[in-house]
């Protein structure tokens, strides 16, 4: 699996060279340390690959912030942040299924 990762990255590399090269350079300015630290944007990135439901981003960004000191325990909070985010948005969306009912009820009864 690791070779064949491998193998994607070098394809996307030489297709686009110069893409690839500042997007490592844009990625590795994202995640350094500014005004918020490289550990709590990891966190962000962990809780925006649950909702995005991207595995490899998933799999990157836990190890990545393990790496700059969050604990398990963070990364859990960022995932259940996530996931009220996630039904939140479900939740808030309701509106426009409730509009839609009241605007099919009004047109029955016109």
């Amino acid at each position: 699996m690791v070779s064949k990762v491998c193998e994607l990255a070098e394809k996307r590399r030489h297709l686009a060279p110069e893409t690839e090269k500042a997007f490592q350079a844009f990625s590795r300015q994202v995640f350094a340390d500014g005004a918020l630290p490289a550990k709590t944007k990891q966190l962000i990135a962990v809780a925006v690959a649950h909702v995005t439901q991207c595995p490899y981003c998933i799999k990157g960004h836990t190890k990545a912030a393990l790496l700059q000191g969050a604990t398990r325990q963070e990364l859990m909070e960022a995932i259940w942040v996530a996931a009220e985010m996630r039904a939140g948005g479900a939740y808030a969306h309701s509106a426009l299924a409730l509009t839609a009912m009241d605007d099919v009820e009004s047109q029955t009864k016109a």
